[in-house]
């Protein structure tokens, strides 16, 4: 316990799932939190907090525009005095879209927003604030469908593919700046974002075989994700930078084969 003990921390998407985790486990190892969504419930992820004698406040916000996201990390500073870390975690699906080839610009704007230009306005706004204090971290959520095909929809999946290098391309623009960039790309989570996929399962009788195609044979858990974050905004992690960390049961660590020697 303690691990963020004296530090502020900004987590985005904090009304459920990943963004809760993080939220909730960032608190209890200390951190004053920020936590900030678009949906009502980012409140109650507050209350948790506090119930278990945390520190913190809900904002609303649009994790992509630019004066919200302005504003949150001004308010971060304003509440607790300084921003330690950020969690950029806000991100779409983009819901049920169309195939490829009947994609509209608009459908691949609506994603590419949230989840890529929120990253960029979160990691521009947090080190506007961290650098004259020559410290600080900024986690960003990737995904593995950035890093290899299968895994999400065409603009979900390049988006994702853009938080990881737009991670390695801040890194380096903050050259000397003692501010840190890192990118975790979870794996299948069951969250509220992976819920059409796990309820189709569950329906079918087949919810036991999602995560299958790891070496760990099986999903995986929002607070699986919160520990890596936790590790990446903390001082533990003080020589990663530059990273994109795949938390994904191993799932990424091979190409898919028909069966495995030694079986």
């Amino acid at each position: 316990m303690g691990r963020l003990t004296g530090k502020v921390a900004i987590v985005t998407g904090a009304a459920s799932g990943i963004g809760r985790a993080s939220a909730k486990l960032f608190a209890a190892e200390g951190a004053k939190v920020v936590a900030v969504d678009r949906a009502d419930a980012v409140k109650d992820t507050v209350e948790a907090i506090k119930d278990n004698g945390g520190t913190a406040i809900a904002l609303s916000a649009d994790a992509s525009n630019e004066r919200d996201v302005a504003h949150f990390v001004d308010t971060a500073v304003g509440e607790f005095g300084a921003l330690d870390a950020i969690y950029a975690n806000a991100g779409i699906s983009g819901g049920n879209q169309p195939p490829f080839f009947e994609l509209t610009a608009d459908h691949w704007r609506q994603v590419l927003d949230v989840n890529l230009i929120g990253v960029f306005l979160a990691i521009k706004h947090a080190a506007r604030v961290m650098i004259p204090r020559k410290k600080g971290s900024i986690v960003c959520t990737a995904s593995v469908a950035g890093i290899r095909s299968g895994a999400g929809g065409g603009p979900y999946s390049a988006s994702k593919a853009g938080v990881i290098n737009l991670t390695t391309t801040a890194a380096n623009y903050l050259t000397g700046t003692g501010v840190r960039v890192n990118a975790i790309c979870p794996g299948i989570i069951e969250t509220g974002m992976t819920k059409p996929i796990f309820d189709y399962a569950e329906q079918r009788g087949t919810k036991d075989r999602i995560g299958q195609l790891n070496p760990l044979k099986r999903y995986g858990h929002p607070e699986e994700i919160a520990y890596m974050a936790l590790f990446l905004a903390s001082d533990e992690a003080s020589y990663v930078n530059g990273q994109h960390i795949a938390v994904d049961g191993g799932l990424t660590s091979s190409m898919p084969v028909t069966g495995r020697i030694g079986r």
